[in-house]
């Protein structure tokens, strides 16, 4: 999977000075990469079985409904607030600076549905764990999380203790 690093545009300074941003738009162009992004998070994913795929706003929605599609499941999107038109479940996490929310439809995962949540990259584990949280809530079980990129240096794994953890790039 390192070739795929040769995809990923990094981007100094973004979305202020010091951070360095790793641009996956890049990847996504890449008809080649793309796909080799998309099997790699498949197979991850078939190492536990699942009833569901997650996606997290926004960029795990280019990813997860693909990984559901190989996997024969249906696919559900985790939103920021007032996103979703039904009714839903919501849960709130810790920033650097204050708090966020994440919601999903309160009818999105049935009790005892085992759940593969994907995103693009794991950061600080805040929103991943906040996703977990969400599965739980609603009487599911959370089978593995699949990322593109991990930055490993922000020590996500730590919110996520316990958990099958699958990246197919590490920085």
């Amino acid at each position: 999977m390192d070739h795929l690093k040769a995809l990923i545009r990094e981007v100094p300074d973004f979305p202020k000075p010091g951070i360095n941003f790793y641009d996956i738009t890049t990847l996504l162009k890449d008809g080649k990469g793309l796909a080799a992004a998309i099997d790699g998070l498949e197979k991850a994913a078939r190492t536990a079985p699942a009833d569901l795929v997650l996606g997290i706003e926004a960029r795990g929605f280019f990813f997860a409904p693909a990984v559901a599609t190989a996997l024969g499941v249906g696919f559900a999107p985790v939103r920021k607030p007032k996103k979703l038109p039904a009714r839903t479940v919501s849960v709130e996490y810790a920033l650097e600076y204050g708090t966020d929310r994440l919601e999903i439809h309160e009818d999105a995962i049935q009790p005892g549905q085992r759940v593969w949540i994907v995103d693009d990259v794991l950061a600080t584990g805040g929103t991943a764990a906040a996703t977990a949280q969400l599965v739980e809530k609603l009487g599911g079980t959370v089978a593995g999380l699949a990322f593109v990129i991990e930055l490993d240096f922000l020590n996500g794994r730590s919110k996520l203790a316990g958990r099958t953890i699958h990246s197919l790039l590490h920085y």
